[in-house]
């Protein structure tokens, strides 16, 4: 089996490849090449079990998708996007990106005959907007109030159109935020929930632009990548023509974040972060969702973290080793 990542140079992208190239194969299916696409090389994972490929490219310009899906692959995770402060702020590029790139994939897919392709897109609880219950439920209706919450609303339904016409075998997961997210800051304006995790715990001040009672969904980087290996393998006549999936998470507010931090990490370690309220990221994340009741993911074996506590640990374990600064 062929399997290709576009946004392999990200964060899920790297880590998605490395667990790819360490098994070999991808549920009980031998990977027979990995291809990685982004528009910067991806870096390639070490002691893979077979031939890696990395290409760079823009992705949504004529040609790409054709050429990307020309490769063969039989199992595409598309994990390409802008990020939300960027979409917010950049209107033409949030859509060319976000959404233009991936009406030419479905396209080219649909072009090529291949109905067996599987992709499974990377989606986002930003598709919903305020007001919300207590617990948005799998029958909440999409109101997204971003860009780019309105960017992968879109990109869901096209690929439960061309799933449902039989054109490719598809499935959205719309993703917690991801945290704690390894590297830099980048212009997702959701970047400080990992920003005050992850810079404090290797000897860093960080600054907190919103109230500590925000509450949000997350989850590892452990459990996105563990959420895209089953999509991949997943029966979709179980999911049915719904082919958007609400990712399980943990509920948390800033303050629990934090408390989670002292009992990890300890209080010198929590007082690295800085209070510094922010009016245009307190704005985006006062539209976004909070808690979630993911019943049709659980009952389908998508698995969320145990705790905040063991997403910090993850973090040290996996980008730390071991070790905090």
């Amino acid at each position: 089996m062929k399997v290709l990542i576009i946004g392999g140079a990200g964060m899920i992208g790297r880590k998605l490849s490395e667990r790819l190239a360490k098994d070999g194969e991808l549920g009980g299916r031998s990977i027979s090449e990995l291809a990685l696409y982004d528009v910067v090389p991806a870096s390639m994972p070490a002691a893979a079990k077979m031939p890696v490929k990395v290409a760079t490219g823009d992705f949504p310009a004529e040609g790409e998708a054709e050429k990307l899906v020309a490769g063969g692959a039989e199992m595409i995770f598309h994990l390409a996007a802008i990020v939300s402060g960027e979409a917010e702020q950049e209107f033409d590029k949030g859509y060319r990106i976000n959404m233009d790139g991936t009406r030419r994939l479905l396209e080219a897919i649909r072009h090529s005959g291949r109905t067996k392709t599987r992709l499974v897109f990377a989606s986002s609880i930003a598709v919903f907007g305020a007001p919300f219950p207590e617990a948005i439920g799998d029958e909440f209706f999409n109101t997204p109030l971003t860009s780019y919450g309105t960017q992968k609303n879109i990109c869901e339904l096209l690929i439960s159109d061309y799933s449902r016409k039989g054109f490719l075998d598809g499935i959205s997961l719309r993703l917690p935020t991801i945290c704690v997210r390894p590297g830099k800051p980048n212009k997702a304006a959701s970047g400080f929930f990992s920003n005050i995790m992850r810079e404090p715990l290797a000897g860093q001040e960080a600054v907190l632009p919103v109230s500590e009672s925000v509450m949000h969904w997350h989850a590892s980087p452990r459990a996105a990548v563990e959420f895209m290996r089953h999509a991949a393998t997943i029966d979709t006549a179980k999911v049915g023509p719904r082919r958007a999936l609400t990712m399980p998470g943990l509920a948390v507010t800033v303050g629990e974040q934090i408390a989670a931090l002292k009992k990890v990490a300890g209080d010198k370690v929590a007082a690295r972060i800085r209070r510094e309220p922010d009016q245009f990221i307190e704005q985006i994340v006062a539209g976004w969702p909070r808690k979630f009741a993911a019943k049709r993911a659980a009952e389908l074996g998508f698995k969320p973290d145990q705790s905040f506590e063991d997403i910090i640990r993850i973090h040290i374990e996996d980008e730390l080793g071991g070790r905090i600064g």
